[in-house]
């Protein structure tokens, strides 16, 4: 597609009553980024590529072409040259390629993203930033010669972006990485800041800030140019190192914020969002720069999309199981289980079609569509022909799931975001419209009703919360319109399902669910919990389904006169089977009448609540941690379960999704429970209303399978093809559509309903204006990243979606620090790990390896290697394989061997470990052995496991160091902050051995905790709740300051993600005491970078010398011991 895009200069409107800036009037405007000047060219990105217009402005070209995911251009100071960052073989490296176009060449090799920074002084060496030694999130600024050679450490801890002074002795730079750069008028730990350093001795002096926002330092000249919003909306500042000074430069009261400004001979070129500017040096006057672009946008092009496996986000087995119902990229698709075509019932792109639902008698399929604008539900003919039903759902409007049917296809309940339960009859015509049946209590991950019908059709029963955050079963009586609880609520129960026959209702139960009910809890977690699966008999003239058996001999069978074959006989329940002995099991839950082929009415559901509770029977299944219950056939129910308690490594390696889960099918009638599968994949269970199929995901493979085997691939399962599966894809329309869907998705979901004061409707009338000008689908998450961030609130992320594919980078490390000696590569360093661990293995220190620190690696895989080269270069492509190592005690070669190492993908967990290590002997050198130190790296999994794993293994200690440096968050850590605060209750004596103090499981004396600003969310929490408590003082940097939570949220159509948060911490005096400001020191200490050159860590020797302090002041308690216990008894004579 050849499309005409022209950016105008314009005129900023007049502001208005939005706190959003008033728009620039040009028509389509473009999101033209980061720019980059020289004498005599603009560089910047669009598109994901990197493009080039005369400084003037005029036609831009496209330099260079990298499938989207180049950024970062940086102009060298002669202007010949371009260093930019690329993804071109899956890893982010920085390249460099020739100002007038040519080849990019590679600089970097590392499998951690390296980005693009600037230029040294003198020209000869880009700069850039990578985690390639770093901890957590601190990445540090490296040089790397641009024509190639291995890179240099800038000396200093961290940096995100940095300047050099034209004599390259001291760099503008910003130490720390802001998760939200977009959050508008934020005032956390995060908040960004530009040190100036002198690069001999890393001392630093901070450019004065009132707590603002200060990023993308330039210097140019004897001043530092930057963008701050310590006056409103982003704009252009300067600093002058001499005097101290701070100007504004550029009155942007009234405009869009200042995304990002580069460098170049007098002066300074803005990205003013959807404009490109000139600001003047010697005048400080702006000069706007008219782009145009006349190019060919392969991303904005309409095409066939092929579907994977992956693709499917819902599915559901049709009335016999012949065909697979599901939504993939925001159409309705039916595939054939076997034979036939995938078929596409909607066929609407740019809309959002979501939850198909089969009709049970196979005839149409229900869903919901945005088509309109909002959500309504639509009814379609099951082959995809006809007329659309359309059956709006009032206002105010919402976002809807699990719409399910009646089995007279004539009804379907469903259910909304705003926690209501809805019935809508569909035979009341033009009048039909939905019903509210309940609403339930929470807004928590547990808050589904996950309603079912009676085979009658007049029948609900579903799940809704009680104040104890348990779950009881209650039924809707369609005739009545009444609600019944029928569970007493003492047990949580999940899954109530209606057995096919009509006399019975199952469903899980556990009474374990106490402790763990608390899911926003860290207390929750741990928690074994095993439940069992119960019968309800419905009737009190019904018989207990699962009495006793017995063989007996019938008179019958031995006398004369016995009955004759097909006349009713007594079951061993006592109960009367009135069916002909010929009859089929499906005349039971309304099958055919063996005449025509008609549909048998199913018997009447007639529920007797009294004395139900007494009625409720435990199936004879193994108890387990059932999450799932299905009713099939007429007496066969089928359970899905979890282990009953997550191990550590559980946490460690948790999936959103929950663990896979292993299938049972009980049958009544054999009252065995028989397993049917393994791994099937969450939520991707369900059976044909007929009962004979079934549809799984096992892995990455879609199955339909018979309902009562064994699934085996290929024999009773079959897995659903998508060869040649298909969907016309139309960008533009798409885009569209997930804009709006992002703001109804801010609009209902953030827990705010007045959005902080943000006029959603114009703002995203605002916004709208930039959508014909996007060239690709990342353009459009910049579009959103920016809008959302007014609405001014942590936790607000744009993620992924239909970017061009990459393949995937394998890299090679072997968990080394490395220092360039006579020509060769010495290891300095040898990280250790944990070698049991397969998320810790150190491939130098495995068992008959044996590598050290001072060797030399003189050869990978038989090709010498140099410091001409970066090591990484070497074992690129290496990780996983075995890789022959050349190593010896000198450059020279003395003593040389080889070694067969295994490289690994990613260093970040052994470095991390390293770090935690060194930490903890640090504390006990400077405590003499007195104190603890624990690192806790989130409040979820990986804090739950080495809280519990380092910090009782270190009970007898006389204090403790809790460092939360780096949290980045989870649940609410009260479980921590539980354990930290236990007290001396009493003391337990022995005869042998040394007396015990209860609660045994605790550090008894002073703790200290270590925060920083790379502290957020349950990070934010864990300190909060420690200083509340009054465990100890805080010793840090303030936290990040986004204490809201996210979660449950609707895919978009093309897999991307939009979060707005909805649930928000506020304190017990009714005070929004951290969100967005973060929890302050009670001593703050900086990380100074020339302390850090010299080897010391100042947060953490601040906090041992705190706690030592308490420690003197409060030594340990000593409790005094009873005299022995005399009663002189008085023995008889």
């Amino acid at each position: 597609m050849r499309g005409k895009l022209i950016l105008l200069a314009s005129a900023l409107l007049a502001s208005t009553t939005l706190v959003v800036p008033a728009a620039q009037a040009a028509a389509d405007p473009l999101l033209l980024q980061q720019p980059t000047l020289s004498a005599t060219q603009i560089a910047f990105v669009y598109g994901g590529e990197i493009w080039v217009v005369p400084r003037s402005g005029g036609r831009a070209t496209r330099l260079v072409t990298g499938q989207g995911a180049l950024s970062g251009p940086v102009f060298s100071p002669d202007g010949s040259q371009i260093a930019f960052t690329g993804r071109y073989d899956g890893n982010t490296d920085v390249y460099v390629v020739p100002a007038q176009g040519g080849e990019p060449r590679r600089l970097t090799w590392h499998s951690g993203a390296d980005v693009a920074l600037g230029w040294s002084a003198d020209g000869k060496q880009v700069l850039f930033r990578s985690p390639r030694m770093a901890v957590r999130d601190a990445h540090q600024m490296y040089l790397v010669p641009a024509s190639g050679g291995a890179p240099a450490p800038v000396p200093l801890p961290s940096g995100e972006e940095g300047a050099f002074s034209p004599d390259g002795t001291r760099i503008a730079y910003s130490p720390i990485e802001q998760w939200q750069p977009a959050w508008k008028q934020y005032r956390g730990g995060q908040t960004a800041r530009i040190w100036v350093a002198r690069l001999a001795d890393s001392a630093v002096t901070p450019i004065p800030r009132p707590n603002s926002n200060d990023r993308n330092p330039l210097w140019i000249g004897d001043k530092v140019y930057f963008l701050s919003d310590r006056d409103g909306p982003v704009t252009l500042y300067s600093y002058d190192p001499a005097s101290g000074a701070v100007a504004r430069l550029i009155d942007n009261s009234a405009g869009f914020d200042m995304a990002a400004i580069g460098a170049g001979p007098g002066g300074v070129v803005i990205d003013h969002f959807g404009k490109l500017e000139i600001y003047d040096i010697a005048s400080g006057t702006v000069s706007p720069v008219p782009v145009t672009i006349d190019a060919d946008l392969p991303q904005r092009r309409a095409h066939f999309e092929e579907i994977k496996a992956d693709s499917v986000s819902h599915a559901l087995l049709s009335e016999t199981g012949k065909r697979v119902i599901m939504e993939v990229r925001g159409e309705v698709l039916s595939a054939p289980a076997e034979k036939g075509d995938v078929r596409n019932i909607t066929r609407s792109p740019g809309v959002a079609d979501r939850d198909p639902a089969p009709s049970p008698d196979g005839t149409k399929i229900a869903w919901f569509s945005d088509e309109s604008g909002e959500y309504a539900l639509h009814i379609g003919a099951a082959d995809g022909l006809g007329t659309v039903r359309k059956i709006a759902l009032g206002t105010p409007p919402s976002f809807f799931y699990n719409p399910r049917w009646s089995p007279d296809s004539k009804k379907i309940v469903f259910e909304d975001k705003r926690l209501n339960l809805w019935l809508i009859d569909l035979a009341a015509g033009a009048a039909a419209a939905p019903v509210k049946i309940d609403t339930n209590l929470f807004d928590a991950p547990g808050s589904s009703f996950d309603a079912a019908w009676s085979a009658d059709s007049q029948w609900i029963v579903y799940t809704r919360q009680l104040p104890s955050h348990f779950h009881a079963a209650w039924v809707h009586s369609l005739a009545t319109g009444k609600n019944t609880q029928v569970t007493d609520g003492l047990s949580d129960v999940i899954s109530p399902r209606f057995d096919h026959g009509g006399k019975y209702l199952y469903f899980a139960a556990t009474t374990a669910t106490g402790p763990a009910a608390g899911w926003l809890d860290m207390s929750s977690m741990g928690r074994a919990i095993d439940g069992a699966a119960y019968v309800m008999v419905l009737r009190k003239d019904s018989a207990s389904p699962i009495a006793p058996e017995s063989d007996e001999e019938s008179a019958a069978d031995t006398l004369p006169g016995r009955d004759k074959p097909g006349k009713a006989k007594k079951t061993d329940a006592g109960a009367s089977d009135d069916k002909p002995a010929d009859a089929k099991d499906e005349d039971k839950d309304g099958g055919r009448d063996g005449k025509g082929g008609k549909p048998t009415p199913p018997a009447p559901v007639r529920i007797d609540f009294e004395g139900l509770d007494q009625r409720i029977l435990a199936l004879p299944i193994p108890r387990a941690n059932i999450v799932e219950l299905q009713a099939g056939k007429d007496g066969v129910v089928y359970t899905l379960t979890i282990p009953p308690a997550a191990t550590d490594a559980d946490y460690l390696e948790g999936d959103e999704a929950g663990p896979p889960r292993t299938l049972f099918r009980f049958d009544l009638k054999e009252r065995k429970n028989k397993e049917l599968a393994q791994g099937v994949v969450a939520n991707t269970f369900s059976l044909s209303a007929d009962g004979s199929k079934m549809l799984l995901q096992r892995g990455g493979t879609w199955l339909v399978a018979d309902a009562d085997k064994e699934v085996k691939d290929g024999e009773s399962a079959k897995p659903i093809k998508f060869d040649d599966v298909r969907v016309w894809v139309d960008p533009q329309a798409e885009w569209k559509q997930i804009y709006h869907e992002v703001w109804r998705i801010e609009r209902d979901f953030l827990y705010d309903p007045n959005h902080h004061g943000l006029d959603l409707a114009r703002a995203e009338a605002l916004y709208a204006r930039f959508l014909p000008g996007l060239a690709a689908r990342q353009d459009l998450n910049v579009l959103l990243e920016e809008m959302t961030g007014h609405i001014s609130v942590g936790h607000t992320f744009i993620n992924g979606g239909d970017l061009p594919e990459q393949q995937t980078a394998r890299g090679g490390l072997l968990g080394a620090d490395y220092e360039a000696v006579d020509g060769r590569w010495r290891i300095a360093r040898v990280l250790p790990g944990e070698n049991w661990n397969p998320k810790l293995v150190a491939p130098l220190s495995q068992p008959g390896v044996d590598v050290h620190a001072g060797e030399f690696i003189l050869a990978v895989n038989g090709r010498p290697v140099d410091t001409q080269t970066e090591i990484d270069r070497a074992l690129d492509g290496t990780a996983g394989k075995q890789t022959v190592l050349t190593v010896a005690s000198t450059a020279a070669g003395a003593g040389s061997r080889q070694v067969t190492v295994v490289p690994i993908g990613n260093e970040g967990a052994l470095r991390l470990r390293s770090w935690m290590e060194g930490n903890r002997r640090t504390v006990d050198r400077l405590s003499g052995g007195k104190l603890a130190y624990v690192y806790v790296p989130d409040t979820a999994a990986g804090g739950f496991a080495n809280f519990n794993r380092y910090y009782y293994a270190q009970v007898g200690k006389q204090g403790a160091v809790i460092d939360e440096r780096f949290n980045h968050g989870g649940q609410i850590a009260d479980y921590i902050v539980d354990q930290l605060k236990r007290t001396p209750q009493m003391i337990n004596h022995t005869r042998e051995g040394a007396d015990q103090i209860e609660p045994a499981a605790a550090i008894f004396g002073p703790k200290v905790m270590i925060i920083n600003e790379m502290s957020g969310s349950g990070g934010d929490a864990l300190p909060w709740l420690f200083h509340k408590e009054g465990v100890g003082p805080l010793v840090g940097k303030r936290t990040w300051g986004g204490l809201v939570g996210i979660g449950g949220y609707p895919q978009l159509i093309d897999g991307g993600s939009v979060t707005a948060p909805r649930w928000a911490i506020y304190g017990t005096t009714g005070q929004w005491e951290v969100e967005g400001i973060g929890i302050p020191p009670d001593i703050e200490v900086e990380q100074d970078p020339a302390l850090i050159r010299q080897g010391h860590d100042p947060q953490l020797e601040r906090a041992v010398a705190e706690a030592m302090a308490l420690l003197k002041a409060n030594p340990p308690q000593q409790f005094p011991k009873p005299a022995p216990i005399v009663k002189h008894p008085v023995l008889p004579q």
